[in-house]
């Protein structure tokens, strides 16, 4: 741009001023117009773009949290992507699988089994021939015990794709499940082979090695799960247990300790912990970590159980005694069925109660017994001659008298 000369520099300052409001104004209401135009465009477009993005960016979100180990995170992203689009498959599959190892996380977690199965079995029905989905269902088949379904869902998925990871660890789990060890060990083993770094492939593997006595292999194939995915808990507890089958409680107890760094609050572990520290014979130590269970679980049962046990193995009846009613008392609450009841809380319960003298209560828990039991094929049983407990004869005829002699 020439300057023109015969103007004053104050003169083309002001011109410039000038021009300059007058195009910026102009560019103001061409952007505000477009601004409109666009927001108009974008609000019939929106409805229809953003579930979809926002879903897939949750979908990978959850994905990320389940590497991380962090499945309640994972469940709740995974769900948020269902709410914004109910067939997104993506979501279910990771959904369902986050879900089935959440229930071996912890002692409240068994009904996520039964979850996956409704998901998976629900979106299957509106994408029968997603290859993906229908391994999914049969990982969560396996996972509710229905081995024969989970093993037909798998072979049909392979019929079609002889390389999908997912189902070949479910049809080797399938099998694991229905007790064909051999079986499952051989078809474990070609996943693994197959997808040596699927985390899910190596923990079947270590789960055909424990099921066929073979405890050094299934603790290399739980490690190499864990070195797959370090932070996922249920590793760590099935890394104790085959530690535990080889008479390693060092190991075993410090798997039960990474459970606890990784998730703080667990009570299963705390369980575990309890039992392994009263076959050690450490009392005390079993008793904190036993009185830990009670307080962060009331309602579980077994840990009532577990704390009275160990009371009564230290010879503190009354506390035993105390504890195991508790026990029972939950468990009949709970309308648990008969043949899954822990039958030992009123066994020791009345020996706790035997040993005390205490007859009313011995006698409480032995007709309470003999009630539950009478109908139900169980093989435990607890009697008492015709006379009844030891010490507590006169009692015992006054309750059967007033029971109808039964």
């Amino acid at each position: 741009m020439r300057i023109q000369r015969n103007h004053t520099r104050l003169t083309f300052r002001r011109r410039r001023r000038r021009s300059g409001c007058l195009s910026l104004a102009v560019v103001i209401g061409l952007i505000a117009g477009l601004l409109v135009m666009s927001w108009s465009w974008l609000e019939k477009r929106l409805p229809s773009l953003t579930p979809a993005s926002s879903a897939g960016n949750l979908v990978n979100g959850a994905l990320d949290a389940f590497e991380r180990g962090d499945l309640d995170n994972a469940i709740a992203m995974a769900r948020e992507a269902l709410a914004n689009d109910a067939d997104q498959v993506d979501a279910v599959i990771l959904l369902s699988r986050a879900l089935v190892y959440r229930s071996y996380q912890d002692y409240d977690r068994e009904s996520d089994r039964a979850a996956a199965l409704e998901l998976t079995t629900e979106l299957i029905q509106r994408h029968p021939t997603n290859q993906d989905l229908r391994a999914a269902h049969a990982f969560a088949l396996q996972a509710n015990r229905q081995p024969a379904a989970a093993a037909d869902a798998a072979r049909r998925v392979l019929e079609e794709n002889p390389d999908h990871g997912l189902a070949q660890v479910s049809l080797a789990l399938a099998y694991a499940v229905a007790g064909s060890n051999e079986i499952a060990l051989r078809e474990s083993l070609q996943a693994v082979r197959e997808y040596p770094n699927m985390m899910d492939a190596q923990r079947a593997l270590a789960i055909s090695y424990g099921d066929n006595g073979n405890y050094d292999g299934a603790v290399r194939s739980i490690e190499n799960a864990i070195n797959l995915n370090g932070r996922l808990t249920p590793l760590y507890f099935e890394r104790a247990l085959y530690a535990l089958q080889l008479g390693d409680v060092d190991s075993a107890t410090y798997a039960y300790m990474q459970v606890l760094a990784l998730d703080p609050e667990n009570v299963k572990a705390r369980l575990r912990l309890c039992e392994l520290s009263s076959l050690l014979r450490e009392r005390e130590a079993a008793i904190d970590y036993c009185t830990a269970v009670t307080e962060r679980a009331p309602n579980w049962a077994d840990g009532w159980y577990q704390l009275g046990r160990e009371y009564f193995l230290q010879g503190n009846f009354e506390a035993a005694q105390t504890n195991l009613h508790q026990c029972s008392t939950l468990q009949v609450m709970q309308d648990i069925p008969v043949d899954e009841r822990r039958l030992e809380c009123w066994y020791l319960q009345g020996q706790a109660a035997e040993i005390r003298g205490d007859c009313p209560a011995l006698l409480a828990t032995y007709n309470e017994f003999r009630a539950m039991t009478l109908n139900s094929d169980i093989t435990q049983t607890w009697t008492y001659p015709p006379e009844g407990p030891p010490g507590c004869t006169e009692d015992a005829s006054s309750t059967s008298n007033s029971e109808g002699g039964s």
